[in-house]
Formats: C-alpha cells, sequence, structure tokens
C-alpha cells in the first residue's frame, strides 16, 4: 500500500488527459458516480479546456484543475505529490508516459494507464519498478479494455477450478465497437516498433525474477476452428495474453502448471482471412514513414465515435478453462468496449485503488494482482458480466 495517508494528498484520484477522447468519457463517469466525499481533480495542459469540462460535469464545481504538461517533468512531479492515485491517459505511452511513471514511482503515488503497447509496459519495469517497490507505489498498465476483461476474465475461470493442478484456458474475443484516433494512432506506433519491442521484451527478461518451482506461458497457437465456441479462432498479438501470463506467474491460485491462449473468434472462415489480411497490412504500412503520416491523418488524436455508435457496440470474452478434471466455461461481456465501458473500467479501478481493502502490494502489477476480487465486484455493480456459463 502506498505509504502516504489520505490526509497528506490535496486529492484521491487526478485524471491527466482529461479533455482527450477517452479522458473526458472517464471523467463524465467519475462525475457520475463518485462515491460522497470523494476528492478528484482533471488536469492536463490547457487550463482554458479544462475549467471548460469542469463546467460540463455534474458537481463540476467541487472538481480541482491542475494544469500539468508531458514537456515539463516538474509539473508532473507536482501533480504526483498531490494525488493518491494518478489516472493518465495521455498517449501514446512510449512518447508521452515515462516522466508520470518515474514521479509515481518516486512520489509513492498510484499509478494508472489505458496502454496496450508492450513496449512501454517491459520499459517501464525494466527504469521503475524497483523504486516503485520502495515507495510503496502500484503501477497498473492497461487498464482499460486493454487488458482488464481478459486479466480478469482468466482469474475469475481459475477461481472455478481446482487449486494445485495445472491448468490451461483459451480466451476468445468478439466485439463490435470503432476506435478513436488516439487509439488509432497507438497501434501504428506499435506496429512501426517491433525491433524496440523485442528489445525492450528480452530487456525485462534479464531483469525479471524466475518463477520457482511453477510455470506460466502464453503461447502463440496456430489459427483454428474452435468447436467449444463454434467460431474460427485467431491468435491476437495484443498485450493481452502477456498480462494474464504475468498474473499466473504472481499469483500461487493459478497452479503449478498454467497455460494461455488468446484468440479472436469469428464465425466465417473469408471474414477471418479478411481480418488477418487488413491487419498485416496496416502493420506493413506502418513500417514506411509516408504511408505511416497518412494513415495517421485518416483518424486524429481527439477524435472517437458519436454516443450513439458507442450506445449499438459491445463485447465478449468467452473462456475455457481446464484443471484437475473438471471443465468450466466462463464469459466476460458489456457495451462499447473501447470507451464506454473502458471508461467505466478505468474509474472504477481508479476508485478501488483509492477506497478498496486490496492485498499487500507494490511495484508494477497486474489489475489482477493489484485489485482482484475487488474489482470484480465494482465492475459487476457496474454492469459488466462476470458469469459461469457451464462446467462439467
Amino acid at each position: 500500500m502506498s505509504t502516504h495517508s489520505r490526509a497528506e494528498r490535496a486529492y484521491d484520484i487526478v485524471l491527466f488527459g482529461a479533455t482527450g477522447f477517452a479522458g473526458e468519457l472517464t471523467a463524465e463517469y467519475l462525475a457520475r458516480h463518485a462515491p460522497e466525499g470523494l476528492r478528484w481533480a482533471v488536469a492536463g495542459r490547457s487550463a482554458e479546456k479544462l475549467a471548460a469540462l469542469r463546467e460540463r460535469l455534474p458537481g463540476g464545481a467541487g472538481i480541482g484543475v491542475l494544469r500539468a504538461d508531458v514537456s515539463d517533468p516538474a509539473s508532473l512531479r507536482e501533480l504526483a505529490r498531490q494525488a493518491r492515485v494518478v489516472a493518465t491517459t495521455v498517449g501514446p505511452y512510449i512518447t508521452y508516459g515515462e516522466e508520470l511513471v518515474a514521479a509515481c514511482a518516486d512520489e509513492g503515488t498510484d499509478y494508472l494507464d489505458l496502454t496496450g503497447e508492450p513496449e512501454f509496459v517491459d520499459l517501464m519495469f525494466v527504469r521503475h519498478d524497483a523504486r516503485a517497490r520502495e515507495t510503496g507505489a502500484r503501477i497498473v498498465h492497461a487498464a482499460g479494455f486493454d487488458s482488464i476483461p481478459h486479466d480478469l476474465g482468466a482469474y475469475f475461470t481459475v477461481r472455478q477450478l481446482p487449486e494445485d493442478v495445472p491448468i490451461t484456458v483459451d480466451g476468445f474475443v468478439r466485439a463490435s465497437g470503432m476506435f478513436s484516433g488516439g487509439t488509432f494512432h497507438s497501434a501504428l506506433t506499435c506496429f512501426s516498433r517491433a525491433r524496440q519491442t523485442l528489445a525492450a521484451a528480452r530487456d525485462r527478461r534479464r531483469h525479471e525474477p524466475r518463477t520457482v518451482g511453477r510455470r506460466a506461458y502464453a503461447p502463440v497457437s496456430a489459427p483454428r476452428f474452435a468447436k467449444e465456441v463454434g467460431a474460427w479462432a485467431l491468435p491476437l498479438p495484443t498485450i493481452d495474453a502477456r498480462v494474464v501470463q504475468r498474473s499466473a506467474r504472481a499469483l500461487r491460485r493459478y497452479g503449478p502448471d498454467f497455460r494461455y491462449r488468446h484468440y479472436a473468434a469469428v464465425r466465417t472462415l473469408p471474414f477471418a482471412v479478411g481480418g488477418v489480411a487488413f491487419v498485416g497490412a496496416v502493420a506493413a504500412a506502418a513500417q514506411v514513414p509516408p504511408a505511416r503520416r497518412w494513415l495517421g491523418n485518416l483518424h486524429k488524436p481527439g477524435e472517437g465515435p458519436s454516443a450513439e455508435r458507442r450506445a449499438r457496440s459491445w463485447f465478449s470474452v468467452r473462456f475455457v478453462g481446464e484443471g484437475g478434471g473438471r471443465r468450466v466455461f466462463t464469459e466476460v461481456a458489456g457495451g462499447d468496449p473501447g470507451y464506454g465501458e473502458t471508461a467505466k473500467m478505468f474509474a472504477e479501478s481508479a476508485l478501488c485503488l483509492a477506497f478498496d481493502e486490496l492485498p499487500p502490494t507494490a511495484g508494477q502489477v497486474t489489475t489482477a494482482v493489484a485489485m482482484g476480487d475487488a474489482l470484480i465486484d465494482r465492475l459487476r455493480a457496474a454492469g459488466i458480466t462476470f458469469r459461469v456459463a457451464a462446467s462439467r
């Protein structure tokens, strides 16, 4: 737990990047669902935009406004000193994120972000995990659709299986939704930095303690037709499987030998082939600077789907877990995955870190390790489904 008490900090939660697309949705959720007595603030580089946002929010008069800029490390240090939890939507994180992680690690401030960038997560572990452990700060990445449904869904599935036995879990993702300009730019950044991402992963392995007497792994499998969900299963090269693997390495409840595989579930073969071709084409284009700039201009940061489009969006992640002679089918499901539900997950994660009784932990940790059952309870109360569909 953080070494700083509530009385020592001006705010329980500070939302950095609050005037961006995802930031504003998170601010709206916090304003509508803030528990009595919550002390929180919005932060960013434009005091004028922040003040205008505060005026639009319910109960805005009680919300603080803090000016901070990623190009001004001193302002980020001051922000971290004033908060118990800092939640940031400012990405791409590999470009804009490190100074705030460093400030939170030094100040013993809990940190949350929405990154899906493996390179950033690995670099932050190498550079700031040890300091965060010293100060008691919890550094929690990927606290949105990347990767809460997958991380907590695998955790929830494991909890339905016997203890101290080898366990396998497969996750199958289906979703209907659109991405914002900020998300698209983060994806392009990841695609263009494959070599740096591999180097960061190797560096992390050199620094990360080895798991003794247990193993947890997340292999990339070949595409296949998955009879258990009645769909084509395409391996997803996202950060989600790595997050699940790290939770399994940290928590003995996952058993002595744990394997996780992560897929997109697609109903028809032509659609599956088309999806693979599209992702491959974008990844190839991202390697060429002029093509990457052209793609980036198609979806500019700050843009995102309309409220009407978000209202029609949904996601479902189905899990098949096996262990100790038992097989269980579970599901995590909700509405708009990229923004409506991401804002909900992100805000509830910040509230969970600020107010709930949680396991004592520090350093770079996953949502399952840091918050586990407490966050599942919050998300269920907020309308996200965690259920056992069948077992035998």
